[in-house]
């Protein structure tokens, strides 16, 4: 299987999802919105690392291994994992992501920035199986991949056919299942 999309998220996310540590991403660019239903363009992605909007005191401390703020994204990216969507919940409240806090590295500044930031604009939280990939694979950082967009075509494709997942399917599938049940 080879893909040539990477979703743009935190270096820290991106690590959290590789390693099986987190199974779930808080979105609102890259998502949109057809005919009142909710979609998302790619279902299958590569983890796309940046650094340079990372706010280190945003991550969990037990989660800040390896997590560092730059003042500029590296010429190099390592991509070393992709990510399967299962599930796509609307957050209505607070509360909901509040209920599931063991489950996700992210301080209360950041979960509060993303529901303040163009309020406007529903939160989703996607259930994703995490992936490492069997080597990583590194690109230039050209300025196609710069900015503030989630979705990135990748130059090339990338074969995936032997990532391996970074959870078992019966421990993913209890993660999942205890998330959907929490989040109501």
């Amino acid at each position: 299987m080879n893909l040539d999309v990477a979703l743009k998220d935190w270096h820290a996310v991106c690590m959290a999802i590789e390693r099986g540590r987190q199974v779930v991403m808080l979105r609102k660019g890259g998502i949109h919105e057809t005919e009142g239903r909710f979609e998302i363009e790619h279902r299958a992605f590569l983890l796309f690392p940046t650094w340079l909007h990372q706010k280190v005191d945003w991550v969990k401390p037990a989660d800040r291994e390896g997590v560092a703020a730059r003042e500029t994204e590296p010429e190099k990216i390592e991509l070393r994992g992709m990510a399967r969507v299962t599930d796509i919940i609307r957050v209505r409240s607070r509360q909901q992501v509040d209920a599931i806090d063991d489950a996700h590295i992210y301080l209360p500044p950041l979960i509060d920035m993303r529901f303040n930031y163009r309020p406007e604009n529903p939160l989703y939280l996607l259930v994703v199986r995490g992936y490492a990939l069997a080597s990583p694979i590194t690109i230039d950082n050209t300025p196609i991949y710069a900015g503030c967009k989630s979705w990135v075509p990748l130059e090339a494709p990338a074969d995936v056919a032997i990532a391996a997942p970074a959870l078992s399917d019966a421990d993913f599938e209890a993660r999942r299942q205890d998330l959907l049940s929490r989040m109501g």
